[in-house]
């Protein structure tokens, strides 16, 4: 799932613009979540003041987090096969789908 500053319609906008699958939730306005996870643009001098930074976590199921890499920059992203590894290396376990699973139609 994602995690965003956007506001909820937004984000319903990016995920039909962009066909997105997965959840994407919306911190948006209190960003307390970015805040918590230091993913958030704290210096008001800054000319990105409370943007969110590109951020990437790996979280259990117990609310472990188990992988944590927060950019400093938002235009440096993280290659698919890093986070991959990191994902595999967090012991995740992936789940399987139930045949009445409305995306196991597909």
């Amino acid at each position: 799932m994602g995690v965003s500053a956007d506001a909820p319609g937004t984000l319903v906008a990016f995920k039909k613009e962009n066909n997105i699958h997965h959840t994407l939730l919306s911190d948006f306005p209190r960003r307390t979540m970015l805040t918590a996870y230091d993913a958030l643009v704290t210096d008001p001098n800054s000319p990105i003041f409370r943007y969110a930074k590109r951020a990437y976590f790996i979280v259990d199921r117990q609310g472990v987090i188990r992988y944590m890499k927060v950019q400093q920059n938002p235009l440096e992203l993280l290659k698919a096969d890093e986070v991959l590894q990191a994902l595999k290396d967090s012991g995740a376990k992936r789940e399987r789908r139930s045949s009445r699973s409305p995306r196991s139609s597909r």
